[in-house]
């Protein structure tokens, strides 16, 4: 009989990939195809990158979805919920936690570069950010295009408002706390640098989000899952950009 010797943080990034799963079934976050994307994503962040990965990835799946759940029935009476009852897919699984997953792949074959928990948490809070600017902003009418500020309805790709846009911070801003809480170790980062970084890069990475959408989504060149893949990707590279700049 094959034995394995797992250590402490492989049975805790397990662990945790279980708990990911049985919370998301039980409360309905995820259906079959997201339970089976979730699997996935989870075990290559925790194992090839680090469970504390995961834990901010769990941190954003449950916000996400109760800011989905939020007001579902002002949401629906507009249009702009989410499909499905706010019930996430692979797709939605896949464009916010594929590029931390490529960076946790990243990690495996060269760890050890510091810039790399900074660009993976990052990218995590530009996927929170960008959630809860569009699922709490979708419903203030005071919507203006990001690209040439001019009103347009609620909900519109590429709409900035003032709810949404405090909404987008406090989104980068959790994240940002989560990753103070969990840093390594051994980071020669301040607290208060990383956790300025994290909230930074998770708010602009939202406009991101809005200009692709905007000036790609709008006229069908992306759909909506890739816009918010390359916006959370997006993050890696500021990440990336920020360290070896200011760091």
């Amino acid at each position: 009989m094959l034995m394995f010797d797992l250590t402490d943080d492989q049975l805790i990034s397990l662990g945790l990939v279980v708990t990911l799963l049985v919370f998301s079934r039980a409360k309905d976050l995820l259906d079959i195809s997201g339970i089976l994307a979730a699997t996935f994503t989870g075990l290559t962040v925790s194992l090839l990158g680090h469970w504390t990965w995961l834990v901010a990835l769990f941190v954003f799946l449950v916000t996400g979805s109760l800011a989905t759940k939020w007001k579902m029935e002002e949401k629906k009476a507009l249009s702009l919920e989410e499909a499905n009852e706010g019930l996430r897919g692979w797709r939605n699984v896949i464009a916010n936690g594929g590029a931390v997953s490529l960076v946790a792949i990243y990690n495996f074959f060269y760890p050890g570069e510091e810039w790399i928990y900074l660009a993976a948490i990052s990218s995590i809070s530009v996927a929170l950010s960008d959630t809860l600017a569009s699922e709490i902003g979708s419903l203030d009418l005071r919507t203006r295009s990001i690209t040439n500020l001019q009103s347009v309805p609620a909900g519109t790709n590429g709409g900035m408002s003032p709810t949404g846009t405090v909404a987008a911070f406090a989104g980068a801003l959790i994240i940002g706390i989560v990753g103070v809480m969990f840093s390594p170790d051994d980071s020669t980062i301040s607290e208060i640098n990383l956790l300025l970084l994290i909230t930074i890069i998770g708010w602009l990475g939202c406009q991101v989000d809005s200009l692709l959408g905007a000036l790609l989504e709008n006229r069908g060149y992306l759909g909506k899952h890739s816009v918010n893949f390359l916006a959370t990707f997006s993050g890696v590279f500021m990440a990336l950009f920020f360290y070896s700049q200011l760091l």
